[in-house]
């Protein structure tokens, strides 16, 4: 992973008896960005049915990427994702511009930036 990479890491709780339902939009979310964001590294979806959830992990390629992504394919998810769950915290990990932090805040998420400081990749 270089340094213009991003990740983000959130949660949606999903309401009584929609888990299943938060589940398939996501699988349709999966589909979307891999036929149709470059920019989009990667996806991981996980589930917790013993706290009603669905934990997600996105690897972009750079701010281009992740700009992308909140205008098309979130942006067209959001509203049927707001009618059966909630959305939990999102934290964003890399060099998130000023103006895509705002996109965030604007869209309702409770969202976390932090910036790169050590690690390694293999």
């Amino acid at each position: 992973m270089d340094n213009q990479h991003i990740t983000v890491v959130y949660k949606w709780i999903a309401k009584e008896g929609k888990l299943g339902e938060l589940s398939s939009i996501y699988a349709d979310v999966t589909r979307a960005m891999q036929e149709n964001e470059s920019g989009a590294l990667a996806v991981q979806c996980y589930v917790s049915e013993e706290e009603n959830a669905l934990y997600v992990r996105d690897e972009f390629q750079d701010a281009g990427a992740l700009g992308f992504h909140l205008q098309s394919t979130a942006a067209a998810h959001f509203p049927a994702l707001l009618e059966i769950a909630m959305p939990g915290p999102f934290y964003f990990f890399g060099e998130v511009p000023e103006p895509l932090k705002q996109a965030t805040r604007q869209m309702g998420l409770s969202s976390e930036f932090g910036t790169r400081t050590s690690g390694f990749s293999r």
